[in-house]
């Protein structure tokens, strides 16, 4: 079972996905920077203020100055505002990927294209090339 293991680990995939687990997880803080520092002022600014991680309520019907109070006393919160920031943050880290895989896709498709675009050699003649060429020697004959 530990060879089994060893064998596993030592495939390609399953390291390519330790990179790519690895370089998510980088690019996640970027991503929660990008939304937190940029996107929601900007959202802020055309909403006339609005801060989206402020926005919660509480099921109990308590008032309390911020989330983060209402979750100190205990009270039972639906944050609204933290579920539409890990929505942007979502569509954003999705938007990237796509991009990404796009690129990579027209990688892929142009180094085909080269090997596709390579001079083919020249073919021998065609079946029907042969029957024309023994008719017109039968011909010849007669």
């Amino acid at each position: 079972m530990i060879n089994e293991f060893k064998e596993f680990i030592a495939k390609g995939n399953v390291m390519d996905m330790a990179v790519g687990i690895i370089i998510g997880a980088a690019f996640t803080a970027i991503v929660t920077s990008l939304v937190g520092d940029l996107i929601n002022p900007i959202i802020a600014l055309f909403t006339g203020g609005i801060d989206f991680s402020g926005w919660f309520y509480t099921l109990d019907g308590s008032d309390h100055a911020s989330l983060a109070a209402a979750q100190e006393a205990g009270a039972a919160v639906f944050a609204i505002g933290n579920f539409i920031m890990a929505v942007i943050n979502f569509l954003i880290v999705a938007f990237v990927v796509f991009i990404l895989v796009k690129m990579v896709n027209r990688i892929k498709d142009a180094a085909e294209g080269e090997k596709e675009e390579a001079p083919e050699e020249p073919k021998g003649p065609t079946e029907l090339d042969v029957l024309l060429e023994i008719r017109d020697a039968l011909a010849k004959q007669n």
